[in-house]
Order: C-alpha cells, then structure tokens, then sequence
C-alpha cells in the first residue's frame, strides 16, 4: 500500500505507470463507491476481502519477474432470490415495446468488455481512462422501485422480458434481449437517453453507463409502466419494437441511415473454437528458511498486512442492517471484530428460512502452483460456509472468478489446469456444481520508464464465492478469542432459537 510516514519492510518501489492511480489511493477512494449500495441503494455489503501483493519471483523459465497488483483487489459478495414462477421467460410477442430503462447514455465504459481482456497499457490510454465504469447506487434504486412494482403485480406485470446492461453496453443488451426472446427488433438510435450530445453513433451505442436495463413490455401495458416510472422518477426511452423476421435494424434519424441492419444469425452464429497452444512449466521456489525468524516480529508483519489486518474502515463505512433482513455480518462477538465465516441473511421476517455466503481465495500460491490455488480457494470456501447449517454439500453453489494475464509466459496451462482441477476433478467429487462465473484476461500492466519496458503481471486469480440457501438459517456457529488468566479459549458463541 506503501502508506506515507508508514513504510513496511516487505514493501519494495517496483514503479508503476504515471497514469493510474496508487494502490493506496484506490482502497482510499474505491470503498466509498461500495458503501454508496449500502446506503444509497440500500442492499448491505455483508462479505468480501481486500488483498494487495507486489513481489519479484523467479518463473518458470528462473528470470525474476515483478508479480502483484497496482491496483488491489477489494471484491464484495452478494446474492439474491428470485421467485419460481419468475425464473422463466417465455417468447416476445411481435410488436412488443423495447424499452431502455435507467440513466443516459453516456462515454464511460467504452470498451469496457475488451478492455478486461487487454493488458493495461497495451493499447491507446484514452481507451484505458474510457473503459472506467462510474456507479450510480440513487439511479439503480429508482429502477430497482420500478422493477418491484411490476413483479409485485403477479400475473399482470407489464414486463415481458428484461435483461442487464453490461459487457458492449446496448450493442450487446438488446440484440440479445431480441433473441432470447424468439423475435427481432427494430431500433431507433436517438431515442436512446443521451447525457453527451458530442458522441458519436457508436459511442451511443456500445457505451457501458452503468444502472441501465433493457425490457420488453408489451404494447398495451405501456402506459401501466409508464405511470410507476414517472411515480419512481426513473428516467426510461422507448427505443424500438420486436419484430417477427429474426433482424436487427438500428436507424439514425440524424443521419438518415442504418448504421446496423444485419440477420441475426450473423451476430450470434456459433463462431469457430479458438485453438491456443501454451507453455507449461514448474516454478521451483527456493527452500523456505525459519531459522532466523523472531516470532513476535514474524506476528506483527502479519497482523500488519493489509490482506490480514483488520477490515474495519472498509465496513462501518456502510449500513450493515438496511433491510432488517441481516441475520449474521461481518462483526463477531462482544468487541464486535470483523472476522466473520459466512454472511447470512432471511428471506423474510416471518419465517426462518435464508441465505447464507462466503467467499475464499489463495492467490499468491498460484505463483508455484495454480491448480492448488483453486482448491484451496474452494476449501477454504466451504469451510467457511460450514459455520451456518447445511443440511447437504450439494446444496452449496459456487460462483467461480477466474482472472489471468492471457498470453503471457505459462499463464494459459495455468488456467487451464486449474480449470479442470475445480471443475472437472474436485466439484464433481464433491457433488458440487458452479453455474455462474466472470473472467478477466488481461491481468498485466505494461509501461514505459524512460527508454526501458517494464510490466507488472498479476499471478492467476482464483476466488469463489460459496451460497446455500436453507430452512434453518439462524443455526450458524461464530468463533472468537477469548482471555481469561493468561489462556487463551475458543468460545463459541450460538445464534439459533
């Protein structure tokens, strides 16, 4: 973090480029953004990590490499419920409205989607500042009212189908709306909302502004929608119509032309596999050395690394109660410490039925060996939800993060090993499934210091995010420390009727 006036001996100026910020300025600035979901939005941010690493390492081929992170990872864990008869979608009916829900348009998060799979400094700089997403929690509160009343109206509610805004911004949201839902559609670009008047059709369409959604809503229930949107205050644009030929066609009234009229068969059709042919190999580490270690000393570094030490000033930030659904944060005992196993919540004030999560992640290990990194991230995973009732492993699911510098030295065998020791070995033995993911494919900073090329290159990121949803949710276990004449207990303190 290299903190001012408070250096650490582990801590070594590896430089970084002059164009992104520190890594102490990032964890200074980046947690206000989350709070802002939990007081603004008001969803609580109950589990997470923070962790930093910068080191040279000898890889596979015995050079020394600079390995970490300029910019820290803070990851925060979150789920959600959806109602049986919701999880479904059925066909667009032709000549249904399509309909842009949530904030403008405007140039951030341009490239967004490719830039997570471009190295950092590879291309054009203004592409790296362009694909920098802003988060609006007040936005995404207003759609999220919206949303609620529609599905609170049961079988009258007016959305037909909806779909996120991510990845390729509308360019990827409403075509994909169109074919999930069975149909075409027909577009009008300068009904897209638009906070930014200079930007070009592309900009306007391929942009990523966050706290956007696209729906389909059926043509007379138009005005239903319209009236909870003005009541919620929450911006929303017509922009298009299904229609029965699979095609999508997108008109510039400004222009007077087309910029996209294609068969939808060309921008979905199953392009061919990417063939890749990688380098595997095997760090060999040097022989790990105690001898001269000075146990009080060896604790303090410990205690005093950011991946260790107390989480604090990340969590009290934000409301951990908001809607009186909590049943287990991230704080344990009568001192109230942040070392929480697992986040559960209910899934309702009558009853107790609920939720539970944790996360678990080893990422420096996967410099010498990747296919353990991602065990032990599972373990450590289960382990901590083990703390709240299961009632069986299978019901535990897993969301799995896999984030490697694509491309680079003997990176690619690394994910793929590590790939098929979670999925393809260790989860099926565990009866355990994974139907959720992200990835990242660009984990490396690449700059120029003078005359010289220097890099940073992240090791292979392998988290997981570990949920069970149950019927005995207030069963969960919480360890603390406590003193009493000089011994140390394990007390465990219980939390169920």
């Amino acid at each position: 973090m290299r903190i001012p006036d408070l250096p650490q001996p582990w801590e070594e100026d590896l430089g970084k480029p002059a164009h992104i910020a520190s890594a102490l300025d990032i964890m200074i600035e980046g947690p206000i953004g989350g709070a802002a979901f939990n007081n603004e939005y008001g969803r609580p941010n109950l589990c997470g990590y923070f962790r930093s690493f910068e080191e040279n390492v000898l890889n596979e081929i015995g050079e020394l490499e600079t390995r970490g992170y300029h910019k820290p990872i803070m990851i925060a864990g979150g789920i959600g419920n959806i109602r049986e008869p919701h999880v479904h979608k059925g066909d667009i009916p032709v000549g249904s409205k399509l309909v842009v829900l949530g904030g403008p348009a405007m140039l951030i998060g341009l490239g967004g989607g490719a830039a997570s799979s471009m190295a950092s400094g590879a291309g054009n700089e203004d592409l790296d500042f362009a694909s920098v997403q802003r988060d609006n929690a007040e936005m995404e509160r207003r759609c999220q009212e919206v949303i609620d009343q529609c599905w609170q109206l049961g079988e009258a509610n007016p959305i037909v189908f909806i779909h996120d805004v991510g990845a390729g911004g509308l360019s990827n949201a409403l075509p994909e709306l169109v074919k999930d839902g069975g149909c075409g559609g027909l577009f009008e670009l300068r009904r897209i909302p638009n906070a930014e008047s200079q930007m070009s059709p592309l900009e306007i369409w391929c942009n990523e502004a966050q706290e956007r959604y696209v729906l389909a809503v059926a043509a007379d229930d138009i005005q239903r929608f319209d009236a909870m949107c003005q009541r919620e205050r929450c911006p929303y644009a017509v922009v298009g119509e299904t229609s029965a030929e699979k095609h999508i066609r997108l008109h510039d009234k400004h222009f007077d032309n087309d910029p996209i009229d294609i068969p939808m068969e060309l921008l979905f059709g199953k392009p061919p596999k990417m063939h890749r042919d990688v380098k595997s190999g095997q760090v060999n580490p040097a022989v790990f050395d105690s001898s001269g270690i000075d146990i009080n000393e060896a604790v303090r570094r410990v205690l005093s690394l950011p991946t260790v030490a107390n989480k604090t000033f990340l969590i009290t930030i934000g409301d951990r109660t908001i809607t009186g659904l909590v049943h287990r944060d991230q704080m344990i005992g009568p001192w109230q410490v942040p070392v929480a196993d697992a986040a559960v919540t209910s899934t309702s004030y009558n009853y107790y039925t609920g939720e539970a999560m944790s996360m678990g992640e080893r990422t420096p290990l996967a410099l010498f060996n990747a296919a353990a990194s991602g065990r032990m991230a599972i373990a450590e995973a289960i382990t901590n939800i083990a703390s709240s009732a299961i009632d069986k492993i299978g019901d535990i699911k897993l969301s799995a993060n896999w984030m490697v510098a694509a491309g680079h030295g003997h990176e690619d065998a690394k994910l793929y090993a590590t790939v098929e020791a979670v999925g393809m070995e260790l989860c099926p033995q565990l009866g355990i499934c994974i139907p959720v993911g992200k990835d990242s494919m660009s984990m490396r900073t690449v700059w120029n210091d003078g005359d010289k090329r220097r890099s940073n290159t992240a090791p292979s990121i392998s988290n997981r995010f570990c949920f069970r949803s149950g019927k005995r949710h207030k069963k969960n276990l919480d360890a603390a420390i406590a003193e009493k004449q000089r011994s140390v207990h394990f007390v465990i303190y219980r939390s169920w009727p």
